[in-house]
């Protein structure tokens, strides 16, 4: 196993570490207890708060948490925030109820979220020692789950319906049979994917490691692209197949 999946690994197992240290490096990313207590007494009293009164303390106190937060950000309810530091975001961004934000990793950059940008209810971003970029005024519906061991570039006024899955990097070898199979991953993957501008993904779509989608194509729904996608298209199918052009 490679260097980057022994440190992840180990703070996962929590070996040779007490287990508040541990949380620590799971949650907050930080060793710091002053850091762990404020992480610990923003989430607990705000986190939950409905309505707007909720929505206003989140927006004025959350940004002491973060690692930058730009003006007009809201947060809704019950949004799960892991090592704070390393997401930011710009703003008159709107984060919805349920998401996750998760920018866990050792040497990564983290979560970055651009200007207007939209992320539904029930969505994800994990990062596993790599980097999220959402780009202005993209559009994430509701139940995405984007997934980053390498780098994932969502680029500016993408459109991406529900229930869509974006899986950059962290995949699984399958060389060895002495080794079991969820002891052979492949952090690096193929090299993460990119979604260039202005690109419109249907819903329950799949987006394979190691995939470029270029500027004004669209993929239909249920499609799983595995393959690079070039501009102006229409992909479709599993896997994904070009339908028409749109010029």
């Amino acid at each position: 196993m490679g260097k980057k999946e022994l440190k992840i690994q180990v703070s996962i197992s929590g070996k040779k570490q007490s287990k508040l240290k541990r949380y620590q490096q799971l949650v907050v990313g930080s060793d710091k207890l002053t850091e762990l207590i404020l992480f610990e007494l923003l989430t607990t009293m705000l986190s939950w708060l409905p309505g707007a009164i909720g929505l206003f303390l989140r927006s004025k106190l959350y940004p002491i948490i973060l690692g930058d937060v730009g003006p007009g950000t809201v947060f809704g309810s019950n949004v799960v925030l892991r090592h704070p530091k390393k997401i930011r975001i710009g703003k008159n961004v709107v984060i919805d109820d349920n998401v996750m934000l998760d920018a866990k990793g050792e040497d990564n950059q983290g979560i970055t979220i651009g200007d207007e940008v939209f992320i539904g209810r029930n969505t994800i971003l994990s990062c596993k020692g790599g980097d999220i970029i959402l780009e202005e005024r993209a559009n994430l519906g509701f139940n995405c789950d984007i997934f980053s061991s390498n780098r994932v570039v969502v680029g500016k006024d993408n459109l991406i319906a529900a229930y869509c899955y974006l899986v950059g990097g962290g995949s699984y070898r399958l060389d060895n049979v002495s080794v079991p199979i969820n002891q052979q991953v492949d952090f690096e993957g193929k090299g993460g994917i990119t979604l260039n501008e202005n690109i419109w993904l249907g819903s329950h779509s799949v987006i394979l490691d190691g995939v470029s989608i270029g500027s004004g194509s669209v993929v239909a729904a249920g499609s799983v692209v595995t393959k690079d996608v070039p501009e102006l298209v229409v992909v479709a199918g599993t896997p994904a197949k070009i339908l028409k052009t749109r010029q």
